[in-house]
């Protein structure tokens, strides 16, 4: 999932989200690991077309099953409209096959 924050945030505000996004699907039994990164900034960003990310969040699932499973988890719409309501973002889910 790449997180891309309206306007930027703090780095203890995007790790603070982190922090609960990844208890949220760790808790929900669904998820077999998670790994989260910020965005390293480089000029080219300046230009990107349409938005520039802050982090990239990644889920390993089971399935399709539990992919779709994830997004009725408890708590879920709850998370997000509390850090929209303070920053807004937008989410891109990229569903694939490991790649590794």
């Amino acid at each position: 999932m790449i997180v891309a924050f309206d306007n930027p945030i703090p780095a203890s505000g995007l790790d603070q989200y982190i922090g609960e996004f990844e208890q949220l699907v760790t808790e929900s039994g669904l998820v077999e690991s998670f790994a989260a990164r910020h965005h390293i900034r480089v000029p080219g960003d300046d230009h990107a077309p349409v938005a520039v990310a802050s982090a990239v969040l990644q889920l390993r699932l089971a399935d399709v099953d539990a992919l779709n499973a994830t997004f009725t988890m408890p708590g879920a719409v709850d998370l997000i409209r509390r850090w929209q309501s303070r920053h807004p973002y937008k989410a891109v889910w990229v569903n694939h096959e490991p790649l590794a």
